[in-house]
């Protein structure tokens, strides 16, 4: 071998050292222009958003026609009952999806695939996903962060052309990066890739690796060692799970989402070609966070789903239930539910569909909108799915099949609920996501006044970046004072017997408070911003608000014009800006006043042991173990569970 290191050494990692490694690997610059970018700085760019983009009338016939092959094929072929009480989706559902073409949906024609956009693609994991959840996310899983979108970005053509059509119709993929003891903190990646000729060399221990039970192809993320002809870092590989040395030892289990094929992954000096690395060595975290940019909105096409069944259920229900001599729904106490409900599932398919349409168009950097729609997605279907069982009543805690049982209509809410939770976590969790936005949202204070801030910087690196601060705000900071929002005609073409643009206003004034906001706390903070995690939190909700108000307001105005419900969708923007209102002014209140000092001093008592008297008077159900299962390179010792669907 060229190179070497010690297999079993997790690399140990300053904090600084990782914030680096992340810093990297992100897109360092911005090429194209970015409504959600503007939007934290302050200015509300409505022209990038509106008029409304639509896909072109070719790529529409041909998403249509696929969605109605697939509403055919899950209306008769899928039992989400079945696939819940089992915790797996039969293999004869999953060769009918290839049949079909689902597992190809975004993989250009030339190579097998459908070619559909993120328009259609997501609309079709929101029809897929309402009948089964798992479903849902085995396309997702194949097709956003698997061997398909990192090979269309950083692939090269022979790779394309090898692995692109098994993907398209017979080979399902997955994508392989956290371990057991790696989840948002990529720098201390354990797993090798030691170069040997004209391969590399693979050891280590995957986790969670959704489909990684059933995946015939595997994109893996692997640390090579720096040497001589080799730049080393983290890498991607496509790696065969049918190689030597590849073991799936445990498919896991789950509080929800009971039919996904999830599991552990270890490999064992794997030989894994010099032609299956995908783009150049270090590039591994580039691509999975190039990969993410779009991937993620798969995550909200799910929640759109979650909300139309949430807003259907509700609606049937609180029909059908009286209570003291009138429906529920028409007590204020459920009502206020249901319209929460409404209004936010418009809201969500607002954002889901601006979101991914721009995605189509390749015209704006969309790395903002699509990380605050699988945010905002995430937590509000959580909220709705969390509504429905409280308006549900004790139905909505018992399981679908025990109300089934018992003569009652099976109505799987408590599942909705328990699939629906991963969503917060999956592909960055709300915590990570928030300082994520954060960081790209500050970007531009950062590139004029990030050497003044960092304390390792010289006098002379300060010096310069003070100079070029006070150039960059004093142009800057008097557009922050005044603007459209404060003009009573403004946006009036939003304005007919619903009046929107008082919404629009609101946002472009609120664009600018929150930029206000956003340098008065560097200003304060400067080098210990970064610890804030509690208030760049809530910046981020607040842009998130922002964004989907103004998708709602335009998406609204869109169908006005082509005359599609339009009257309805303005109420519904209309009611869901009215409650995005109030949240936003909490968040205001909140970024200031709040208990975020006293909380880390509990922190630290807690983990000292200080409150350690308050655990008494328990037992404590948890098996023996470890925290985190042993994850040393080296042969395996277990069965391997791995299960082609061939």
């Amino acid at each position: 071998m060229s190179a070497s290191i010690t297999p079993s050494s997790r690399p140990a990692v300053t904090e600084r050292e990782a914030r680096e490694v992340a810093e990297a690997a992100r897109e360092q610059h911005w090429r194209k222009p970015s409504f959600a970018k503007e939007l934290f700085l302050g200015r509300f760019r409505l022209d990038l958003i509106h008029p409304h983009p639509l896909p072109d009338d070719e790529a529409a016939q041909r998403g249509e026609e696929f969605l109605a092959k697939l509403r055919d094929f899950v209306e008769t072929k899928v039992d989400g009952a079945l696939i819940e009480r089992e915790a797996r989706i039969p293999d004869d559902v999953i060769d009918g999806l290839k049949e079909l073409g689902a597992f190809g949906m975004k993989i250009d024609t030339k190579y097998g695939g459908l070619g559909l956009g993120q328009v259609y693609y997501n609309k079709a994991l929101t029809l897929a996903g309402s009948a089964s959840p798992a479903i849902g996310v085995l396309l997702s899983a194949h097709q956003s962060i698997g061997v398909p979108q990192p090979l269309k970005l950083f692939g090269t053509q022979e790779q394309r052309e090898r692995f692109l059509p098994r993907c398209a119709r017979t080979d399902i993929s997955a994508f392989l990066l956290t371990e057991p003891d790696v989840g948002s903190d990529p720098a201390r990646l354990a797993t090798t890739a030691i170069p040997d000729g004209d391969d590399y060399v693979l050891d280590g221990v995957k986790l969670w690796t959704t489909n990684g039970v059933v995946a015939d192809l595997l994109v893996v993320m692997a640390r090579v060692p720096k040497s001589e002809g080799h730049r080393g870092g983290i890498t991607a590989f496509v790696v065969e799970t049918n190689a030597p040395g590849v073991t799936v030892e445990n498919r896991n289990a789950f509080m929800g989402l009971r039919g996904i094929e999830n599991g552990v992954t270890r490999f064992h000096q794997v030989r894994v070609p010099s032609a299956n690395r995908v783009g150049e060595e270090g590039q591994g975290l580039k691509i999975a966070l190039t990969t993410l940019n779009t991937g993620r909105l798969s995550l909200p096409a799910s929640c759109v789903a979650a909300g139309k069944w949430c807003l259907k259920i509700a609606r049937e229900w609180s029909a059908a239930r009286e209570q003291w001599g009138k429906p529920v729904a028409h007590h204020e106490a459920v009502g206020s539910k249901i319209s929460f409900i409404a209004a936010t599932t418009f809201a969500l398919e607002a954002v889901t569909d601006l979101a991914s349409q721009m995605a189509d168009e390749d015209r704006n950097d969309i790395r903002i909108e699509g990380a605050l729609a699988k945010l905002y997605a995430s937590e509000m279907a959580w909220t709705m799915a969390d509504e429905l069982v409280q308006i549900r009543g004790g139905r909505g805690f018992e399981t679908a099949e025990s109300l089934k049982a018992r003569g009652e209509r099976g109505v799987p809410a408590e599942q909705l609920l328990r699939d629906l939770r991963i969503n917060r976590i999956f592909e960055g969790s709300t915590e990570i996501m928030h300082l994520l936005i954060a960081r790209e949202a500050v970007d531009a204070h950062l590139s004029v006044a990030g050497d003044l801030i960092d304390p390792e910087k010289s006098l002379g690196d300060k010096a310069r970046a003070g100079a070029n601060a006070g150039v960059f705000y004093a142009k800057w900071l008097p557009k922050l004072v005044a603007g459209p929002g404060q003009l009573p005609a403004s946006y009036g073409e939003f304005k007919h017997e619903v009046d929107l643009s008082g919404h629009l206003r609101y946002v472009e004034r609120t664009a600018r408070k929150l930029a206000r906001s956003t340098f008065y706390a560097m200003s304060r903070w400067q080098g210990r911003m970064e610890s804030k995690q509690g208030f760049l939190g809530r910046i981020v909700d607040i842009g998130a608000e922002l964004f989907a108000m103004s998708a709602s307001c335009v998406r609204a105005e869109l169908l006005r014009s082509q005359g599609d419900h339009g009257r309805e969708a303005y109420q519904l923007a209309d009611v869901f800006c009215r409650q995005s209102r109030i949240r936003v002014e909490e968040l205001f209140t909140r970024l200031w006043t709040n208990t975020d000092d006293l909380d880390r001093k509990v922190v630290k008592g807690v983990l000292s042991g200080t409150y350690e008297w308050l655990e008494q008077g328990i037992v404590d159900p948890s098996g023996d173990g470890p925290w985190i299962a042993d994850a040393t390179p080296g042969p395996s010792q277990r069965e391997n569970v791995h299960r082609p669907i061939r």
